[in-house]
């Protein structure tokens, strides 16, 4: 079963760009890890609206290598826009790499049907692919042959040595009723986005109960949340710098996000967050926007040690 610590992760992507300057990307990590936050984050896009993106198992693997205080959460790979035996290989090599330092967080995307379409993929089957591509992925992690005939797949004897050790969780996205049911009997954890703290405690309780009924013990997942968050001195400034960064990322107006993106000082974010806490929500891969990097950084090291101060009084309390 996992433990009850909160975790709070920051997304690398949202920090400025290295110029692919090694030691500027170390010192970056250093300063990141130096103030407390227990994990990197990456993304995942072929191609994003204008062409944007960068590959998240590429980019995790880049982290993990130019470091080894932090591991690395991909939130979330489009596995459906991958062949499943590819990506088991490379999940295999950053095993051996970074041994039990990867959580891959997966996810349909659909934002952009255009990304969906120029990877050969049909939008309308990519939640079939998906169930797929982690059934195959679950049974090469083993490092047993997979004999796999489905829709989209067919495998004779797949083997993928040598097999990860620890193995990597699969942890599984999105708001749909279809991706609650893969949550709990494809995954390991489910990762939200854009839900309520409401819908985030009815996921987890739904998890629960459809993991038992398929024979899996719900007490070992460990849930997830992105979350967008604008830092600043005031929630006017903190707003309005998260609001220029989602527009310019997701090309559409910031209004619809607003309920599930906090802005304002690292205690009025942590104010926000703390009720997906008690939703059941224990780790956390912030998206942080606020004057520069050493603000962002600073910021979401304070929000975890609010939150950790928080869940320490919470236990001493039991």
């Amino acid at each position: 079963m996992h433990d009850a610590r909160i975790r709070v992760g920051l997304f690398a992507d949202a920090l400025q760009p290295t110029d692919a300057d090694p030691d500027r990307l170390r010192a970056t990590l250093t300063q990141v890890a130096d103030a407390g936050v227990d994990h990197l984050c990456v993304g995942d896009h072929v191609s994003f609206f204008v062409g944007a993106g960068s590959d998240g198992l590429i980019s995790a693997t880049s982290l993990l290598a130019v470091q080894a205080a932090l591991p690395v959460y991909v939130g979330a790979y489009l596995l459906p826009l991958r062949h499943p035996v590819t990506v088991a290989r490379q999940l295999a090599t950053i095993a051996q790499l970074a041994p039990g330092r990867l959580t891959l967080g997966v996810g349909l995307g659909g934002e952009d049907r255009h990304e969906i379409e120029i990877c050969g993929v049909d939008a309308k089957t990519r939640g079939r692919r998906m169930d797929e591509c982690l059934r195959i992925l679950r049974g090469l992690a083993d490092g047993t042959p997979v004999t796999f005939d489905g829709e989209f797949f067919t495998l004779n004897d797949a083997l993928i040595l040598p097999a990860p050790s620890p193995s990597i969780p699969l942890v599984v996205g999105g708001r749909s009723d279809a991706a609650v049911s893969r949550a709990a009997t494809l995954g390991d954890g489910w990762l939200g986005i854009w839900v309520s703290p409401r819908r985030y405690l009815a996921v987890r309780d739904d998890i629960a109960r459809q993991a038992a009924d398929a024979g899996r013990d719900p007490g070992r997942f460990e849930h997830a949340l992105n979350v967008w968050c604008g830092f600043g001195s005031t929630r006017e400034a903190a707003r309005e710098l998260l609001a220029t960064q989602m527009q310019r990322f997701y090309q559409m107006p910031f209004e619809p996000f607003e309920r599930y993106s906090p802005s304002g000082t690292t205690e009025d974010v942590a104010e926000f967050v703390q009720h997906y806490i008690d939703a059941g929500c224990s780790t956390f891969n912030v998206i942080p926007c606020a004057q520069d990097d050493d603000h962002a950084i600073a910021a979401v090291g304070e929000l975890r040690t609010i939150l950790a101060a928080s869940a320490d009084r919470v236990r001493g309390a039991r």
